[in-house]
Order: structure tokens, then sequence, then C-alpha cells
């Protein structure tokens, strides 16, 4: 198997090398790395091309069995998963990997692959790329951004070649083409990679007159288009305008290759690229290994010329690669003749940038030639004109009569509607003003973010009037008029129109404090005893009905969108009606502010806007949900029942109800009724308006006093949350010196100890244990361990996997202390592991081994975000290798460390290993550290080396048994019944000792007197 990934699969496949006459970055037995694609849409994902890699392979082997080469079929294969599928996920994999094979030496003498333009150009760009030397064969990168590279060999013919093409056809001057000027490049979003290159690749031609343009009346200014794609794409256009099914219409369809996947014994153009890719690969290799043995030493690699200017055969036929390593083929111009069959036209040698005539008498659909670069207008141009003039001059004078007709009035509000200019509007689109607290009980108490802007050097808002161009009509610009002429205290003025962004918004006065619905529910900044007291309630509603009143008086007599979001209040707490008029642009709301009656029947009047301010007075006097009732909480069953039935909300007073409506009373009545219990309530307390408002403020700022303090102590327990946070992930002087200067400079310690563990057989665990069995598992150890590092001056660095790392010395220095603190922490573990048990797999032993060095140490805050505290050095190589290189339930030491521990006052217990070879370090002396003198460490007893070396299948069938005997207890107690109880427990027992009796002896950890003869 290659590899099985999700979308994307990066395998390295041995081809072919020979004995002893290796080039120097080509590793042993691996000639080329393969980089593709692996999903189940792109035509040249690794799920098609790699059968045909792979009989490549095969025939290479034959040649070379053949011609007495020897053949090696080692390969190295990678599998990462991805998030998203098709090219634009390869943008930084595949560098990423790359850059893994070129550090790991793993890159070979040359790579197949990325397809796609995205990662080929951030491999092979000279002055962004990797700088590769290593010859890269693609059957795509299409893009003009790989052309003229280093290394970069392309099978298939690159959007430049397509450009040279019609750079030539466009300039060539024959009997059968006019002389065009423009033309139309039409491309698809769903186009495929190679089409997106090809029609990019046109736009950019500079000699071409090329247009890249909306669709909109194009076959109106342009008779020639370009597109790439399939004959369907070119069916679903002529099928989608009437005007591309014509005769003075041609389209130049650009479909060079192959793609079709209906089934996997289909071949398509890319699998066959790859194919003779990997022949010629080999043909390059055989062609090297016939040098002489000097000449192949001498190569640092494969040059990239033995893939240049050459040409060989494969199953697509012949090659031609030129000097920048892009095929060059003989393209094809295929037309279609009057009686509906292919025939070709010119064919266009790209090596030779040559057109040459083949068909020399054609039958176009279109005459003798091939039709201009614009459509014809026709012989009936003239007649049209005129018509067209004698209705325009006919319609104008209707209206001119109407216009005269009508009273000076009428035509001031009929006059044309002017834009306010967009220079004279000035976006807020990084300012926290841009979000308008609209809030609604419908929406999950979500904001509704709306434009903010600067005008006349006011805030306004930008308010979007959908399906609208800016074109009003006659209806639209009375309402607007009517609009523009409203001005008064309590409605927000309406500014204008303005345009962005070919949308239309309308300019409205900004409210400060966001919604009257946010303000009645921010109980925090606005407390009920304070502030929102009685007297305060009454002048909102008292705004309201002013608003209200003057609206209705107006020309535009009904608001019929009422509501306390609709209600906006400024910076001096007076509340301003919104959102009425435009009833063109905005319909009218089906929520619980409406009336009953427009509810069941479409409409809006002005009795329905007293009901809806007696909704919204009920959410101001009670700053609860809107239409809050007891006895229902859901607002689609309160909108439901107020339809069906006679439904109102809750209320501690006489309510006018529908059969009453002749006793509603109009907004005036309404706000002469609110405006004597203001007055009232001033003179009964002989108080001016001045002293009211002094004795508020006074209120104000007591409470802003007592939440100033209230958001301080909240901060202040965020802050040292946060701090803790911060100090459980990087050391307490990294944290600080990130805080005050944003910056950690690294730093080099002289002298520090590294610890390192790590479970033996965690691999065979895990293979018998769950997912979620496994993280418990780890989390249980590591809370262990977490807890005896905190005793310690230690400082734990990460854990990977089921490896530990802790270090000490650093970053805060303490002498000699470092290797003490670290030798009584692991002899601290050793302990703990000793008792430790598996909440899982009870009676399972778990080993750890533990390695320690000490020496020199490099440690610094590595990335932006999530930052680690990271350690570099020789010192924890040696560490990682005196883990790997011990023994279960030891700590193996170095003799560095070893020369610290002497260096102190403590006696550590210690017993001398011998020689041990540690890998890139040759043979060094190594200790075990048993203890520390006056100290009852009670450690666990380690194993033999002869025993070590059968632990892994003893443990996995212990843990088998152990699965099998909790399998059949569990089955047992669903099953048992009370009279079997006694005598299947007895069974158990024995079966138990008997099983116990099979472990392997040393799995028992058994000790005697005899304190030399430990066993297991």
């Amino acid at each position: 198997v290659l590899g099985v990934g999700w979308w994307m699969c990066l395998c390295a496949l041995g081809i072919f090398a020979a004995s002893c006459r290796c080039i120097k970055p080509c590793p042993n037995g691996i000639t080329m790395n393969v980089i593709l694609l692996q999903d189940e849409e792109s035509p040249w994902s690794l799920n098609f091309v790699q059968g045909e890699i792979l009989k490549a392979i095969d025939t290479d082997a034959a040649i070379n069995v053949a011609q007495g080469n020897k053949t090696y079929t080692s390969g190295m294969y990678i599998t990462t998963p991805y998030q998203h599928k098709g090219c634009p996920s390869s943008t930084c994999e595949g560098v990423d990997e790359l850059k893994s094979l070129m550090e790991t030496g793993n890159l070979g003498c040359a790579v197949l692959g990325p397809t796609c333009t995205y990662a080929s150009f951030q491999i092979v760009d000279a002055e962004q790329g990797l700088k590769l030397r290593t010859p890269i064969l693609s059957a795509g990168s299409f893009g003009l951004s790989c052309d003229y590279t280093l290394n970069l060999q392309r099978l298939l013919p690159p959007a430049r070649k397509i450009s040279d093409f019609f750079i030539h056809f466009w300039k060539d001057d024959n009997k059968f083409k006019p002389d065009w000027k423009t033309a139309y490049v039409y491309k698809k979003q769903t186009n495929t990679e190679d089409c997106f290159c090809k029609t990019l690749g046109l736009v950019c031609v500079e000699q071409v007159n090329l247009l890249l343009l909306v669709y909109v009346d194009v076959f109106v200014r342009f008779a020639v288009f370009i597109m790439c794609g399939s004959p369907m794409d070119v069916l679903e256009m002529k099928n989608g305008s009437v005007e591309a099914d014509s005769s003075d219409i041609l389209f130049v369809l650009i479909d060079l290759y192959n793609t079709d996947l209906r089934d996997n014994n289909t071949m398509n153009d890319y699998m066959a690229a790859y194919h003779d890719a990997v022949m010629l690969v080999g043909r390059v290799m055989r062609d090297i290994i016939n040098k002489s043995q000097l000449e192949i030493e001498q190569m640092e690699f494969v040059n990239v010329h033995y893939f240049r200017n050459t040409s060989f055969d494969g199953i697509a036929g012949n090659y031609k690669l030129d000097k920048h390593g892009d095929r060059d083929v003989n393209l094809s111009i295929i037309y279609t003749t009057t009686d509906n069959k292919y025939k070709m036209l010119f064919t266009f040698d790209t090596e030779h940038c040559r057109t040459t005539v083949v068909d020399a008498d054609p039958s176009f659909i279109w005459g003798k030639r091939l039709p201009d670069f614009k459509p014809h207008k026709g012989l009936a141009v003239t007649d049209i004109i005129v018509s067209v003039l004698g209705v325009t001059v006919v319609v104008v004078a209707t209206i001119a009569f109407i216009f005269y007709r009508q009273n000076r009035r009428g035509r001031l509000l009929r006059k044309r509607w002017s834009h306010i200019a967009c220079d004279l509007i000035t976006l807020l689109e990084n300012s926290e003003l841009n979000v308008i607290s609209l809030q609604d009980e419908r929406s999950n108490n979500m904001s509704i973010k709306i434009r903010c802007a600067l005008y006349d050097k006011k805030i306004v808002i930008l308010k979007e009037l959908k399906h609208s161009d800016g074109n009003f009509s006659e209806t639209q610009r009375i309402e607007l008029n009517a609009l523009l002429h409203i001005d008064y205290y309590n409605l927000t003025k309406f500014y204008g129109t303005v345009k962005f962004d070919q949308r239309v918004f309308g300019v409205f006065e900004y409210g400060e404090r966001g919604s009257l619905r946010y303000v009645l529910n921010d109980k925090i900044s606005y407390p009920e005893e304070t502030f929102m007291d009685w007297e305060f309630k009454i002048s909102v509603m008292y705004d309201i009905a002013k608003g209200m009143s003057y609206l209705h008086a107006s020309d535009i007599q009904v608001h019929g969108r009422l509501k306390s979001t609709n209600c906006v209040v400024d910076n001096r707490m007076v509340v301003k009606i919104t959102d009425f008029g435009c009833n063109t642009f905005l319909s009218p709301d089906r929520d619980l502010w409406t009336a009953p009656e427009h509810l069941r029947k479409q409409g809006t009047s002005q009795k329905g806007d007293v009901y809806s301010f007696a909704i919204i007075a009920q959410e101001i006097v009670l700053r609860k949900c809107t239409f809050y009732t007891e006895r229902c909480s859901d607002q689609a069953e309160k909108l439901s029942r107020v339809i069906k039935s006679y439904f109102r909300p809750d209320l501690n007073f006489e309510t006018w109800g529908l059969h009453r409506t002749p006793c509603v009373p109009d907004f005036k009545k309404v706000e002469n009724f609110l405006g004597k219990i203001i007055s009232k309530i001033h003179n009964q307390e002989n108080e001016s308006y001045m002293d009211n408002m002094i004795r508020r403020l006074q209120m104000y700022s007591r409470n802003l006093e007592h939440l100033v303090e209230e958001r301080t102590a909240l901060y202040k327990a965020e802050r040292d949350r946060a701090d803790r946070l911060n100090f459980m992930l990087l050391p307490g002087p990294v944290v600080k010196s990130l805080k005050e200067t944003g910056v950690v400079e690294p730093e080099l310690y002289e002298e520090v100890t590294i610890y390192f563990s790590d479970i033996v057989g965690f691999t065979t665990l895990c293979q018998y244990s769950t997912p979620m069995e496994v993280v418990d598992m780890l989390n249980d150890i590591y809370g262990g361990f977490d807890s005896i590092v905190d005793h310690h001056d230690v400082y734990k660095v990460e854990t990977i996997g089921d490896a530990y790392m802790v270090a000490s010395g650093l970053p805060k220095r303490n002498g000699n202390r470092h290797a003490v603190d670290i030798c009584r922490m692991a002899l601290d573990i050793l302990a703990f592991m000793g008792t430790f048990q598996l909440r899982h797999l009870p009676g399972i032993p778990l080993w750890i081994r533990i390695g320690v060095h000490s020496g020199p140490c490099a440690a610094g805050v590595v990335g932006i975000k999530m930052p680690r505290y990271c350690l570099f050095g020789d010192t924890v190589n040696i560490a990682s290798r005196m883990e790997s290189t011990g023994h279960p339930l030891r700590i193996h030491v170095s003799q560095p460390t070893i020369d610290i521990l002497q260096r102190t006052d403590c006696g550590f217990e210690y017993e001398i290993r011998g020689e041990t070879s540690l890998k890139d370090k040759g043979t060094e002396t190594t200790y075990w550290l048993t203890g520390e003198v006056g100290e009852d460490y009670n450690l666990p007893t380690p194993p033999t080396t002869e025993n070590f070396h059968r632990l892994q299948q003893d443990l996995a069938n212990m843990i088998l048994s152990c699965l099998e005997r909790r399998c059949r207890g569990s089955v047992r107690r669903k099953k048992l019944i009370p009279c079997q109880k006694t005598q299947d427990e007895d069974k158990d027992q024995e079966s138990e000792v008997e099983s116990e009796s099979d472990h392997p002896e040393y799995l028992h950890l058994a000790t005697v007197d005899n304190t030399l003869s430990t066993f297991l």
C-alpha cells in the first residue's frame, strides 16, 4: 500500500539504483519522491495516478534487468492528512514535506509533482522557493509563475505555450481570419487548475487585447469569446442566452487534456504523463550509470540538463522538452462545419511558433471568413433608432403634461433624487461604533452589525435599502422626500442615500446608547433602583408618544413597524424613533409588537401603532421580555395564540380589549396624559428640572463608583486567573518578560540536568486499549508525575505521547542543585510507579525507563501562537539516548551527572553499568542510580536483562488473559442467578489463581532475602 490519507498523500517510491554507484544526494534504493493530492475529484490524484506509476516502475525494472543493472525496490512511505481538498490546501504542505526530506537526506534524485501551481511556485521560485537543485517533473504547474524556473520540467504544455499560440494566431494574416482588436475571456468559477491558469495567462498577455469582464451584455459588445473547458460548457453558455446562439458569435474553446474519471480503467493525460515521467527518470539514471566512476563521484546532484532539450517516446506519444523543461506540441485548431462535423483548420507548432493552414477551403457556418470581433448591427438600425426616438418624444410629452398639471408641492416631491457623494462619507470600519446593539429575543440576543460612518462631522449609520439599485421609482422618491423633510426631536434624522460597493444605503442619525431594548436589558449600567425609576420610565414613554404623535400628523401618517428595537437612545438619554417610512423598501413585520388584526390580515394602521406602543410600555414598566406572561414563555407559541384567540400580556391594571376598539386613544391623547403626569411629579416635590437633573447625576455617580469597583474586582480576578494559567504553561521569568517587553531573549546555560522517561510496552498497551482508556491512563500517570514535580526545584518542559521531559537549572540557575533535584525527583517517580495500577487493566504491571544527563543547554520561547519554552543542544539528545538505552524500572545516569553529584554533600547510591553505546556519541561509561543514603524510597525491583527481552510478548499475552477474564466475568454477572453465585465465585477464584500461575515468573516482581539474587 503506497499510503492512505484524507486528501493529500506524499509517497517516496524507490525506482532504480545501481549498487555502489549512487549520486551523493540520492539515498540508497530511493531515486524519486512523489508529491500528489489524494482525493476523489482531481484527475491527477494519487488514487488515479498511483497505478500508472507502479506500472512504470515495473517496466523500468524489466529494462534494468535486461541491461544487467541491479534494481532496488526499497522505498519510504509517508502519509499526512490535511483539512481541505483541492489545490489551495497544498500551498504549504508540499513545502513542509520537501523540507523534511531535505533535512533527513531522503530527497532522492528527482521529484514527481506537485501538479498544482499553488504548491509548485512555493518550491521552484528562485527568490521565495526552496532553491532546490533536484529536478522536479510535473504533469501540471501550468501557471505563469512557474515559467523559466531552474529545475522544473512540465510534461504537459503550460499556459505559456497557449499564450504563444494566441499571440501568433492573433497576429497571423490570412484570408480566413479578420483583424481582431478585442475578445472576451470567459472564466467559470468551477474551472479546473489547468483552465484557471490558461485563462489567467491569456488576460496577462500584453500584446493581445483580451478582457476578463463581468458577464453583462457581453454578446452585444463582443463577437469573439475565448473559454477553457469542454464542449458542454459552450452548450451551457449558448443555452443560457439567445444572443449567444448567433452566426455572429465565435467561441474559441481551449480543450487540451483528457480528465475523464468515470472509472479506474480510464487513462487520462495526467496518468499518462506521470507514467512517462517515471520512464524518463529511469532513462536518465541509466545514462548516468553508464558514465565513469570518477564522473559519478564528482556529481553533487543530478543535473537538470539531463531532462531538457531532449525527446523521448512514452505511452502518450513523443515528448519534446525545450531548454526550459516545458513540453512542445503541435496544437490543432478544429472548427465546426456546416454539417455539424469537426474538421481541422490550422496547426500550431509551439517549438517554432509557426501557424500552418490545413484546410484551404473551409465550410464555415459564419460564411467565407471567421466573424469580426464585434457583432453586426444589421440593416434596420436606422429604423429602430427613429422608432425609439419617436416613442421617447411621445412619452416625454406625456410626462411633461402630467407634471404641468400637478401642483408645486407634488412637483417637488417628484423631483429627481440625488445621492450623497461618496467622498462626503467616511466609513468607520475599525471602530467599535461599527456595531449597533439592536437586540431581539428572536435572534438569541445577537447584535446586528450596522455600518457606521462620518457625515458632516456627525456619526451616522448606513442601513441598506434592499431590492434597489439606486434608480428609485416615483413612489419611492415621494417617500424619500417625505423622510427628508422630517425633522423632529424624537425622530431620527434622515440625511439621504449613498451608493457603496454597488449597494444603496440610507443615511440616518446615530443613537449612541443603542436601542431601547438593549438599555432595558442592561441592568448593570442602568440599575432599577437608582436610574431606571418611575420618572425615567414615564419620560421614555413620553418621548415615544411625542415622536409618534408628530409622525401620525405628518405625511407619513403611520409607522407600521414600531417596537423597542426601533427606538434608539442618544447620549442625552433621549429616545428617538427610527425605521419609519420607506414602506416600499421595508415590509411590515409579523412579531409580538404587531397588532392582532394586522397579524391576521396584512396591513398597517395608526391604532396598530398604539397597540405596539402598549407592548413597549409593558417592556419599560416590567423590564422583562417582550409580551411577558407567566402562562407562556415560548415566542412562537405566544404569536400563535395572539393570532388564534384573545391573548394579552400580564398587567396589573385594566386594559382595553378588541371589543372596545373605539376607545383606543390616539397618540395625541397619550402624549398629553403622560405630560400631565411628569408635571405632577415635579410639582409635588417642588423640584425644578435642573434640581431633578442634579439629583439624577448624583445617584448615577454613586452607582457608577460601585460599578467601577465591581468591574475592577472582576478584572483583577480574571487577571490573576490568566497569570496562573500562563505560569502553568511557561516559566515565571519568561511570563514576566513577555508581559513587560513582549519578547524573551534566548539564553545559554552552562550546566543543567535533563530528565527523560518513557513507558515500556506503551505500543502493546495501546493495542489492547480504547483511545479513551489510553487518555485516562496517561492522565493518571502524568497527574502523579506533576504532583511530584511540584515538590522539587525543576521545570516540566513537555510531554510527547508517553515521553515525559523535565529540566533543572533553567530558567532559574541553582548551582549544582540541578542534578540533586532531578535525581531525587527520578527516585520519587520510580517509587510512585511501583505502586501504580491501571484502572482498565488491573494487575498488569506498568514500567518506565528513566534517563538523566547533565551539560550545557540553550533555551528560549519559540512561536507566536501557542508559544513554547523549548530546549536545544546536544545535552537534550544525550539525555534522550540515556532513556532509550536504559532498562525498565531503572534510572540510567551519565558520567557528567555522577561528577556533579560527587561535588555536592548529598550521598546518592549508584552502581556502575559499564560501557554503553550511545547513538552518534560512541561508547560512554554510565551508571544505575539506586537510592540515597538515609532515605527509603521503596523502589520496585527491576527486571534482569534476559527477562526484559521477553517482556513485549508476555505482556501482550497477559493483557489478553486479563481482557478475557474481564469479559467472561461481565457476561457471568449478567446471567448469574442467586443460587449459583457462591459456586461461581469459588470457580472464579480458582481460575484466577490458575491464570496467575500461568504468567511468567518475572511479572510477579518477586524478591528473596539475598539482595544480590534479585529476579523477576
